[in-house]
């Protein structure tokens, strides 16, 4: 890579996921034997950061662990995957935690504690803001406090940045910041909790009628995740694509739509059409769920483009 390549900038969680596999996840209240224990460097953040770095493409990562060895663990294992750590600092207090349950079928239900996560702030940005600034796009999830997402928007809006947003985990997104959208791409769940706070009466079953309602909040382009039935594309300039999902046997669901954003903004970057980045973070995505963990599924530029030509 030419040293004038503009990074892709993440601005997010790290966290150290706790993964149970079991038979199936269990309902409130049940208590179930589980198969086996393992754990992982994680974060939606983090995760995205390491998609970026694993498919060859400059990435810096802004955000925060904790004083305690899982965090010094966590920042070397970004480092090691090749992500610029110059913008990850140390937290008073724990770094953030998932607790992660996978199912024997791939499916999995996750329960945050957010740590030194929560100390991502306004004023943190404000530090790193000429990162920010040099930026060829940003990535941002909503794993950080809502308040410093809005200020990230406020701060891509005024350099001309580029910022796609995870929506996740899903929660009110004010119009300030989805104004200053360039991508916003939920999953299947996230649409249709953003959907219903529009209308009652839509879901995701109804993906191209919400992709249109969430151009008209005012995001510049929707990319929705819709797992098994692939990934729908709309835009205030061109017409609704839908592109059909590539099939494989899945083991682990955990960060597939990290490494679909993660490959997706890469694409972009490479100088992709939206429709080919998407195919190419399709591909990522689908690799991704054939391993287990968060960051360990992450493939490579080599891995993409094999399953990619599988595919023509």
């Amino acid at each position: 890579m030419s040293g004038k390549v503009k990074p892709i900038v993440v601005v997010g969680s790290i966290n150290i996921d706790l993964v149970v596999t079991a038979l199936r996840i269990p309902i409130a209240g049940e208590t179930i034997q589980g198969d086996d224990f393992q754990q992982h460097f994680g974060g939606k953040g983090a995760n995205q950061a390491v998609a970026v770095a694993r498919l060859g493409y400059p990435v810096e990562m802004i955000g925060k662990v904790g004083w305690d060895s899982l965090g010094s663990q966590a920042r070397a294992s970004l480092k090691q995957a090749g992500v610029d750590v110059g913008a990850v600092d140390v937290a008073e207090g724990p770094s953030g935690i998932a607790s992660i349950t996978v199912s024997r079928s791939g499916q999995n239900s996750i329960v945050i504690t957010p740590g030194a996560n929560a100390q991502v702030s306004p004023e943190y940005l404000d530090k790193h803001e000429e990162r920010i600034r040099n930026a060829g796009m940003v990535l941002a999830q909503l794993e950080i406090p809502m308040h410093t997402v809005e200020h990230l928007a406020q701060l891509c809006h005024r350099h001309g940045i580029p910022l796609i947003l995870d929506p996740a985990p899903a929660h009110a997104v004010s119009s300030r910041v989805l104004s200053k959208i360039a991508w916003f791409t939920p999953n299947e769940t996230e649409a249709e909790f953003f959907g219903r706070q529009i209308d009652p009466a839509l879901s995701a079953a109804q993906p191209s009628r919400l992709a249109q309602e969430f151009l008209q909040t005012g995001v510049e382009a929707v990319a929705l995740k819709l797992g098994a039935r692939g990934v729908l594309l709309a835009s205030h300039n061109s017409s609704v694509v839908s592109l059909p999902a590539i099939a494989v046997e899945a083991v682990d669901t955990t960060a597939a739509g990290d490494a679909f954003n993660g490959a997706f903004a890469t694409g972009l970057m490479l100088g992709m059409k939206p429709v080919d980045a998407a195919c190419f973070a399709s591909a990522a995505a689908a690799i991704s769920v054939t391993r287990r963990g968060a960051q360990p599924s992450m493939p490579s530029r080599e891995e993409v483009d094999r399953i990619l030509r599988m595919q023509q």
